[in-house]
């Protein structure tokens, strides 16, 4: 009681208000800040990262079991070395689109094969290793474009009258991966878990932007 009633008897040291606040760390909201957006952008980082390891692991194992047969969409014994066609059973099925005879006159063609397998095997392994995001972002959205054309989304019937069994009108998985291959090049996610920053100090790289 003594203490309140008579609060002129405190005359201990007092810190100035700005000298306190910085002490009790009340005012370096800056830093704190700085801080939070550090932590934003690894963790983003992170995110990217296993994005692009995932979405190149696609592709990867696309061409994989399609080369070699491996028992999921391509058979056994049905691999491309075992003398298969890796575009053959897809494209003759094109059932609907503005495209459907040049598909088929595709099918199984020896350029379109090498350039499906080629593409597929470019890809996952420049995105799987984080390098030419760009290139790859650029061949991969052409190829899922071309992919997209011959499902044809847009079709509620095939050629010979029967349901498509369309979900959507327009946006279906192919669309998705190729924004996420431009994502990725966006956000030079090849720097986290990948080897972007050894890829961007190449002397070719490093004079070309766009093979990055």
């Amino acid at each position: 009681m003594a203490i309140q009633g008579h609060p002129q008897r405190h005359t201990g040291f007092r810190l100035p208000a700005r000298r306190k606040a910085a002490v009790t760390g009340t005012a370096p909201s800056g830093e704190a800040a700085a801080t939070a957006a550090t932590s934003a952008t690894s963790a983003r980082a992170y995110v990217f990262a296993v994005l692009r390891v995932l979405t190149g692991f696609v592709f990867l194992w696309a061409f994989l079991d399609k080369a070699f047969g491996l028992g999921y969409a391509t058979g056994s014994g049905k691999g491309w070395i075992d003398g298969g066609s890796p575009t053959k059973g897809f494209l003759s099925g094109v059932a609907a689109g503005p495209m459907r005879s040049a598909f088929h006159d595709w099918a199984g063609a020896g350029w379109a094969d090498w350039l499906f397998m080629l593409g597929l095997l470019g890809i996952g392994v420049a995105v799987l290793s984080g390098v030419a995001l760009r290139v790859s972002a650029l061949a991969g959205t052409v190829m899922m474009a071309l992919m997209w054309v011959a499902e044809w989304p847009p079709a509620r019937h095939l050629a010979d009258g029967s349901p498509s069994m369309s979900t959507n009108p327009f946006a279906d998985y192919h669309l998705i991966y190729a924004v996420v291959l431009v994502a990725l090049a966006a956000a030079s996610a090849g720097t986290t878990w990948g080897l972007g920053r050894v890829w961007a100090r190449l002397p070719l790289v490093r004079d070309h932007a766009w093979l990055r």
